[in-house]
């Protein structure tokens, strides 16, 4: 293979790469839930009375507060619509972020653990305490091992939003007087232009 198709075919390579894994990372698109515990993300539901309702999103990593919320609302109303309702009423709705740590140390790196660096010497600095799979709990420090802080540790905290609420489904129009009653017809079509459904 001459050497400018060697580059060429590395340059496409990368870039192939680089696309496969960028599409990997996107936002959760609008479907049934999958997944549980903090790998949970899709909409839920699960009726408590003959018109009453629990209805939840949970996004990703890379879905924004917004969309997690637009998503539960459009769920409510598709819910409400598909049992032959024509309105409902958010009883209670709630927003959370939940996060997770996680920590990856590297094969046979130096943890700055023990043999009394970082310790006992009057210094102060950040310290970490982490479990992982295989060794047990560690401890690290910015003093033992590597001076520039311990390279041979990743630590990554995930930030992703769930949104839940509470709704009662009603028959014709929504209550005028009610501020957090919704027309289902008219939430599926302004806010269904804007939900991603996988394809």
């Amino acid at each position: 293979m001459s050497q400018s198709r060697l580059k060429f075919s590395g340059a496409l390579l990368a870039a192939t790469a680089t696309l496969a894994l960028g599409a990997c990372a996107t936002e959760t698109s609008y479907r049934p839930a999958t997944g549980s515990g903090f790998a949970r993300t899709g909409y839920s539901d699960r009726q408590i009375e003959q018109n009453r309702y629990l209805v939840s999103f949970s996004g990703n990593s890379y879905t924004s507060r917004d969309t997690v919320e637009r998503y539960l609302l459009f769920r409510a109303a598709e819910l409400t619509l598909s049992r032959g309702f024509d309105n409902f009423i958010l009883v209670d709705k709630q927003t959370d972020l939940r996060s997770r740590t996680y920590s990856t140390p590297s094969i046979g790196g130096g943890f700055g653990y023990g043999g009394g660096f970082g310790y006992g010497f009057g210094g102060w600095g950040p310290s970490w305490r982490y479990r992982g799979r295989g060794f047990g709990w560690r401890s690290w420090d910015g003093f033992g091992g590597d001076p520039f802080w311990d390279r041979g540790v990743d630590i990554q905290t995930i930030d992703k939003f769930e949104a839940n609420a509470e709704i009662v489904l009603g028959k014709g129009p929504k209550p005028r007087d009610n501020i957090r009653a919704f027309d289902a017809r008219a939430v599926v079509d302004s806010i269904g232009p804007s939900v991603v459904v996988p394809k």
